[in-house]
């Protein structure tokens, strides 16, 4: 064999390699609507464990709030690029369970794993990573055993299986079941522009322990507007584009820097325009919510 066909064959050996090690970190992360008032989480960790027993587990979340599908998309979003490259999440908050919507995993383009109902959980972090491949799980092969007879716990029995599975190396990614189009069911909602001197944009999620507006107007979209801390912010918040609320509120680098109470505008964790009250609760002062359907619109002095 020549020299550069031993270069060539060990080029895709490494690359052959490298996509299967991206199955094989033996994480396995959480999320659901189940809450942990009974054994459904367990049940699932323990499905998991009988895969490998040398498998990591963590949870995400289990306080979604029942069948809320967009929460479950944000709070992927807001988390799956922290963990490294290979871990596999299993997202549960599945209203149409037992239907024809697809089971899937989604493998990004960032090397992360999603095993889920293709019922638009998928629809905020397929924007942000990208989609490599998705698959539809074959429930011939990846299914519990003897489980068959029940159509109403795919997260323990098809889910939490499938993706300790993939996460252990028991299988490959390809072994998922046929590869499906670059496509996934997306829930509609309001992207982050400018209009003129105007930002437009969507509250997806809420800081919930502290009752902060989250929206997703990124930071290098915002730095159009070319603000100042201290400026005033005006914003309007829209639900089903009805106006709800209106307010200002001084731009800050911290929390810290208006008085207890005073409303502010900041860039938060994700580096996205926020809203809160210096430790007090702007949504539930003023009866705000967040969601697929809620809208803000945004300018300056």
């Amino acid at each position: 064999m020549s020299k550069f066909l031993r270069s060539a064959a060990y080029l895709a050996i490494l690359l052959l390699s490298a996509q299967f090690t991206f199955a094989q970190n033996k994480i396995v992360v959480f999320q659901s609507d189940f809450g942990l008032k009974d054994g459904a989480v367990s049940a699932m960790k323990g499905v998991a464990n009988g895969v490998s027993a040398d498998l990591k587990l963590y949870d995400l979340t289990h306080e979604i709030p029942a069948y809320n599908i967009w929460e479950a998309a944000c709070r992927l979003e807001q988390t799956v690029r922290y963990w490294p490259a290979g871990t596999v999440f299993v997202s549960v908050v599945d209203p149409g369970v037992g239907t024809a919507r697809k089971s899937v995993v989604l493998k990004t383009k960032s090397g992360h794993f999603i095993v889920t109902p293709d019922n638009g959980t998928l629809t905020l972090i397929t924007g942000s990573l990208g989609i490599d491949e998705i698959r539809e799980i074959d429930e011939a092969v990846n299914r519990r055993k003897d489980s068959q007879k029940s159509y109403t716990f795919h997260g323990r029995d098809v889910y939490a299986y499938t993706a300790a599975r993939l996460a252990a190396g028991v299988i490959s990614f390809e072994q998922i079941g046929p590869l499906l189009p670059k496509r996934i069911v997306s829930i509609p909602y309001q992207k982050a522009v400018l209009e003129g001197k105007i930002l437009k944009g969507n509250v997806p999620i809420l800081d919930v322990q502290y009752g902060n507006v989250w929206t997703n107007i990124p930071d290098t979209l915002f730095n159009r507007l070319k603000p100042h801390y201290g400026d005033m912010v005006h914003f309007t918040i829209f639900h089903k584009n009805k106006p709800v609320y209106k307010g200002s509120a001084r731009y800050s680098q911290t929390f810290g820097e208006v008085g207890q109470g005073k409303p502010l505008a900041y860039l938060n964790s994700l580096l996205q325009l926020s809203f809160a009250l210096n430790q007090g609760d702007l949504a539930k002062t003023y009866h705000l919510a967040s969601g697929s359907e809620w809208n803000v619109e945004v300018t300056l002095n």
